[in-house]
């Protein structure tokens, strides 16, 4: 068992590296969708967040040796976009190793009001607007967010054409069932999937999880945290065994649900994001939390006494 240092800086390096298709990341990233704002939701009144506070946050999540971070152009609040941010922060060149995941499909008016999907013939149009916002030649890797199709094939097909164009490297999916995923290897590869999923959070999503694994393939939860009675697994509401075993490793509950995450197998990764420098760099520290077998079957249990919605959301 192993509990983290109680001085040194951990950088995301201890959390070790997965390839999405050609490019290695480190298995610890950084989540771009609470940056814009304060609170956790994307939501029309959303309070802005501090844009230097933000930047900071950014090269923050640099200096620790993050070089994997998820965004979009429909994460932003009436005066912060996550995309415009991350080019502030970073771009100018960008850091070589630095990979950027972004989505497209769902769409948001101007006010920040949520509007119908884009169809099949309107990606393109997605695709070329996050590239304006990052300051980018092409995309890194490109998710479909599923918003409730019941099928993959002609979203995923006229990305699949954007990539073969040149716009875009890799292609993922996310939001998706087990059927979307074999619908689109049929067309083109997949080198990540990105569903909700955590520690007693959605836990049918841990057979898809496995099978990405077999398939080589990226499992990318996002509300990973959120399990606990706040996103950031500091608040009261904790799961018992989260909370005895921070308190053995004298971390905290967010940081066990990450290690805990990360211990499903090579090819979990997580893009926890927070708009706090400290949470941050706790989050990172989180890589290098090593939990017993014991520690590991008390969290598995509690996993599964838990339950949760059904990847049609979230």
């Amino acid at each position: 068992m192993t509990s983290l240092p109680p001085h040194p800086v951990v950088t995301a390096e201890a959390s070790g590296t997965w390839t999405l298709g050609d490019l290695p990341v480190r298995r610890i990233g950084f989540g771009a969708m609470r940056l814009p704002q304060t609170g956790t939701a994307l939501i029309p009144d959303a309070v802005p967040r501090d844009r230097g506070e933000a930047i900071t946050v950014l090269r923050r999540a640099i200096d620790l040796g993050v070089n994997h971070i998820d965004t979009a152009d429909f994460y932003f609040s009436p005066l912060r976009s996550a995309n415009e941010l991350v080019n502030s922060a970073l771009g100018g060149p960008y850091p070589s190793d630095l990979v950027i995941a972004t989505k497209v499909g769902p769409r948001r008016a101007a006010d920040g009001s949520w509007a119908a999907a884009a169809t099949p013939s309107e990606l393109r149009g997605q695709v070329e607007e996050n590239l304006r916002q990052l300051g980018r030649d092409h995309l890194d890797l490109v998710y479909l967010r599923m918003m409730g199709q019941d099928s993959a094939a002609e979203h995923f097909g006229a990305l699949a054409q954007l990539r073969e164009a040149g716009l875009i490297r890799h292609l993922g999916l996310s939001n998706v069932r087990p059927r979307h995923l074999d619908e689109a290897r049929d067309i083109a590869p997949v080198v990540s999937v990105q569903n909700p999923y955590g520690l007693g959070f959605n836990t049918r999503q841990a057979e898809l999880a496995a099978r990405c694994g077999e398939l080589g393939i990226a499992f990318v939860p996002f509300y990973s945290l959120a399990g606990a009675a706040r996103e950031d697994g500091r608040g009261d509401g904790e799961l018992p065994e989260v909370s005895a075993v921070a308190r053995a490793h004298g971390a905290t509950p967010a940081q066990v649900r990450i290690a805990w995450t990360l211990a499903q197998g090579p090819q979990m990764l997580t893009i926890a994001g927070t708009g706090d420098p400290d949470h941050l760099a706790d989050n990172v520290a989180a890589g290098a939390l090593r939990l017993s077998d014991e520690e590991l079957a008390s969290l598995d249990e509690a996993h599964r006494r838990g339950d949760g919605p059904s990847a049609e959301r979230g």
